[in-house]
């Protein structure tokens, strides 16, 4: 009786000998490490610097802060820090359904060259400077908006974010998150045209192949392939608008105040906008209130990327990609 034993043929094991390590395999493999550990080395030297000149403010007493016009720091920060989540929250609100219809048109309805002029003006509004949008808030669209202002406030007064008198000037809260909304559009509008253009075209004949009109094939192989993307656009869009400067400061006319209607005289600004209007008359101590709030709006940034990071990673299972 022979013994057998079991050995790998030959043309297997040499399979197994590893390949040469090409040079551009390693620098390439060394680019990509550096970048990611660069990466986290400048988040750290900026939330190191935040700290080390916020701490002085955060420290110090109401007393002191007082002396300074700003009071104590968490009854200055927060309404900033309201206004700030409130009026982005708005700006998303109004655009994100014109962004992702636009994109659906540019990507599935459109003619191929009205498709590529649009997307080509789109791409382009996202390239006008903010303080372009401000002027055109602050002079042009308070005032055109000011009549509407005065009808939301007589006939929807009864709810509780058109209540109040309206302001004379049209400078409120729903016209800088129009504003807002307008800034961030062209972001969201081509992020979500890319991505709607990255759908397997299998699926889509599928979908029509099985009797399905163009918006129900929209639904079952567009969005669901698109769904991750489409968060990832919307929290691009709302870190714009979070750190939005100019456009607020030149629009909006703010207090430190947390108030839910959006036509009053008084309205939440934010907290770019007011450590761009405060900062060039700042020294000493009021300059470590304004970097205390930079560290707030970092914080808020930081949060709304984990949990777009968050959502992301919960709806990857259900990706039509998968």
């Amino acid at each position: 009786m022979s013994l057998t034993t079991s050995r790998r043929p030959a043309d297997a094991e040499s399979s197994l000998v590893p390949t040469k390590r090409r040079i551009g395999d390693a620098v390439f493999k060394g680019l990509s490490t550096g970048s990611g550990i660069l990466i986290f080395i400048i988040l750290g030297a900026v939330a190191t610097f935040l700290l080390a000149l916020a701490f002085p403010a955060l420290v110090s007493t109401p007393a002191e802060l007082e002396a300074k016009g700003f009071g104590e720091f968490w009854s200055w920060v927060l309404p900033l820090a309201f206004g700030t989540v409130w009026s982005s929250f708005w700006a998303l609100v109004f655009a994100v359904p014109v962004a992702i219809g636009i994109a659906l048109f540019i990507s599935h309805y459109a003619p191929r060259r009205l498709a590529a002029g649009l997307g080509y003006v789109i791409d382009l509004l996202a390239a006008v400077p903010s303080v372009v949008y401000g002027l055109w808030g602050g002079s042009a669209l308070a005032s055109a908006l000011q009549p509407l202002h005065v009808w939301l406030s007589t006939y929807l007064g009864f709810i509780p974010l058109f209540s109040g008198a309206p302001s004379g000037t049209g400078r409120t809260i729903l016209t800088t998150s129009l504003v807002l909304a307008v800034m961030i559009l062209p972001i969201i509008t081509s992020l979500c045209r890319e991505v709607f253009l990255q759908t397997p075209r299998l699926h889509e004949e599928a979908a029509l192949a099985l009797g399905a009109t163009r918006w129900e094939m929209v639904q079952m192989s567009v969005f669901p392939f698109a769904r991750a993307g489409i968060i990832s656009a919307i929290m691009l869009g709302l870190g714009r608008a979070l750190g939005e400067t100019m456009a607020v400061a030149m629009v909006l006319s703010g207090a430190n105040v947390i108030k839910v209607e959006m036509l009053g005289q008084q309205n939440p600004i934010s907290i770019a906008a007011r450590i761009a209007l405060d900062f060039p008359e700042s020294s000493g101590l009021a300059i470590n209130q304004l970097i205390a709030a930079g560290l707030v709006l970092f914080v808020i940034t930081l949060a709304v990327n984990m949990v777009a990071r968050w959502i992301v990673s919960r709806r990857a299972a259900f990706s039509g990609a998968n």
